[in-house]
């Protein structure tokens, strides 16, 4: 399969702005706060992948000064009619050269990087380490390769058998049943392993690795969250 970024396209963008911070989305997001307040200092925050500004809006409640950027306009006008006063700009092939050097305290890439080919990575990387200002942080949130072959409270699995034999850089399938729009997202199973590669070749050094599991007293309808992390969290600098 060729893969081609389906996140570019108006129904979809319209399903992903009603998402909200729950099911299996909650452990993404669950321990954000306090990871940024362990390694995050200023308030200078990008949002790369904002999407539909889901991410932006919760960094700016979080006391930050955020941009956000993405490469779908469908999304991004989304995100400026639900948010008038947030700064969301248009980042065409994934090109900062808008955006100043060494300005950011914080990167923030929530999924985002599930969506990029694995030989576009290390470039990008390195092109956001760019942005950071002096000892600042990246946190990218990405899919575990096993959200990929098992159910879950917002993801199916199921109808994709294939996907238990993909290699790190293959395009695996999963649908999101936490809103109406079930077709399947294409997205790029990428290996913890193959993650450190990356990050060795963008000259970043890995600070903490966090794999969020449920602890069963949530209000939400667990599948495998409680013992199978659907989510890595990797908190960066550069080296």
């Amino acid at each position: 399969m060729e893969f081609v970024n389906c996140y570019a396209d108006a129904s979809r963008a319209g399903a992903y702005a009603r998402l909200e911070f729950a099911n299996t989305y909650y452990l993404a997001y669950r321990d954000l706060s306090a990871i940024l307040a362990a390694h995050v200092t200023g308030t200078r925050a990008l949002d790369f992948g904002c999407g539909t500004g889901r991410s932006t809006r919760l960094l700016r409640t979080l006391g930050f000064n955020v941009t956000g950027v993405d490469v779908s306009e469908d999304m991004l006008r989304i995100a400026r009619g639900v948010d008038p006063s947030g700064d969301y700009r248009l980042v065409p092939g994934d090109n900062f050269a808008e955006l100043d050097a060494g300005a950011f305290h914080l990167v923030l890439c929530a999924f985002t990087f599930d969506n990029i080919p694995a030989a576009d990575k290390a470039r990008i990387f390195r092109d956001l380490a760019k942005l950071l200002a002096p000892g600042g942080t990246i946190v990218t949130i990405v899919s575990s390769p096993e959200i990929y072959t098992h159910e879950w409270a917002s993801f199916s699995t199921r109808d994709f058998p294939e996907n238990a034999a993909a290699q790190s850089g293959d395009l695996v399938r999963i649908v999101v049943t936490d809103h109406e729009d079930r077709r399947p997202v294409e997205d790029i199973v990428c290996t913890g392993e193959s993650y450190q590669a990356v990050y060795r070749e963008a000259d970043l050094k890995v600070i903490q690795v966090l794999e969020p599991l449920a602890k069963g007293d949530e209000p939400y309808a667990w599948v495998n969250e409680t013992w199978i992390a659907p989510w890595v969290i990797y908190v960066l600098r550069r080296a």
